[in-house]
């Protein structure tokens, strides 16, 4: 399978992945790893669970018969992933019960004027980012960066991912672990997006970045980067999510890049 064909598969519980793109944790994963096409991993905390593929099924986990949505991912892999051009999207129903279990409801999305995200259950492999992670956007996102980001390069500027797709588990998992620590749900409110509300969930956002500058931070703005991006990324459908005064009351992003369909 070529690479630009690799994709993860998606379901509510556990996501699957090809195998191949992934790092082992333990000589025994690295041989599963290497000898199967697909990974099933555990959204909420990465937790490898089996491989699968070519006939073969093999748990990394005991009890793995109890996992919960271990059926449903199975289930997504052998599921069509879209319909007529439109991708399916997962439900949202799980989403709203963890949000209630915050202390959040759909007030939130009024007050900040933001939509509940769903998440794609196919996404596209689009290289790696900055930190060597499987890079993953809804296919024509995924193509358009890589055609943003050769343009850039045409020019002599050089682009880099800082992230892409992230689940709700994780933007759930983000949560839990700052309420652990002490923080309010207002003071994790102020700097991270309510799980369900980041345009990340999509698929069709990506935080951008250039060599030697520091990850998400304001003063991308002054890099050569930036300026192409502000004069020419809008060719390619990616448009700044966040400017300075935006409606949402998100702080000012230079680095959040969203890709729009044309039309």
């Amino acid at each position: 399978m070529h690479a630009l064909d690799w994709h993860l598969v998606n379901s509510d519980a556990i996501e699957a992945l090809p195998a191949r793109l992934l790092r082992a944790r333990a000589n025994a994963d690295a041989r599963a790893l290497a000898q199967a096409p697909w990974l099933l991993r555990r959204k909420r905390d990465g937790r490898f669970l089996a491989t699968t593929g070519n006939g073969r099924f093999r748990a990394l986990v005991p009890d793995l018969a109890r996992e919960p949505g271990l059926d449903a991912i199975l289930d997504a892999l052998g599921a069509p992933h879209e319909r007529a051009g439109i991708p399916y999207e997962l439900p949202l129903d799980g989403l709203v019960a963890h949000l209630q279990a915050l202390g959040l409801d759909t007030s939130y999305g009024d007050a900040v004027g933001l939509p509940l995200v769903a998440e794609p259950m196919r996404l596209e492999y689009a290289g790696r980012d900055r930190f060597r992670r499987p890079l993953w956007l809804l296919d024509p996102a995924a193509r358009a960066w890589r055609r943003l980001r050769a343009a850039a390069r045409a020019d002599d500027i050089a682009l880099d991912a800082i992230s892409g797709y992230r689940s709700h588990a994780y933007q759930l998992g983000i949560f839990e672990r700052k309420l652990a620590r002490g923080l309010t749900l207002p003071q994790i409110l102020a700097v991270n997006a309510a799980p369900g509300y980041s345009e990340h969930h999509g698929g069709c956002a990506i935080d951008i970045g250039t060599p030697g500058q520091p990850p998400a931070e304001e003063g991308f703005e002054a890099t050569p980067a930036f300026a192409w991006l502000h004069r020419r990324a809008g060719e390619f459908g990616f448009r700044m999510s966040y400017p300075r005064g935006n409606p949402h009351g998100i702080v000012y992003e230079p680095w959040h890049w969203r890709w729009h369909p044309a039309g």
